[in-house]
């Protein structure tokens, strides 16, 4: 299961349990100052433990986007040192095919 399925679930359990709590104080029989006192401290006590799993939801998220950035900077600088190395291998051939040509050239010259 994902982080982002874990985050999910977390979150409709918080919701699941909000609203039960939500509904089971309004139909408890009690005076209305004492329920909707209760109501305000399961909102708060529910407000507070949602704010708390989106903070580590949200340091996972950005953990995961550090070492993404991190590993893909490591790729570019690895793929940049290859192509020089590449092109200093190109290069060397090329170098060594002109003097190829140049010897064949020169064989191939009439000479007077």
């Amino acid at each position: 299961m994902s982080n982002k399925d874990n985050g999910v679930t977390v979150l409709a359990l918080l919701a699941g349990a909000a609203i039960g709590a939500g509904l089971g104080i309004l139909f408890a029989p009690e005076k209305g100052e004492k329920t909707r006192g209760k109501i305000k401290n399961t909102y708060d006590s529910q407000k507070n433990d949602l704010m708390d799993k989106f903070g580590e939801l949200s340091e996972t998220v950005k953990t995961k986007f550090n070492k993404t950035k991190v590993d893909l900077e490591k790729g570019f600088d690895e793929l940049v040192h290859n192509a020089d190395d590449k092109s200093e291998e190109v290069i060397a051939k090329l170098e060594r095919k002109l003097q190829e040509l140049k010897k064949a050239a020169h064989n191939a010259s009439p000479k007077m």
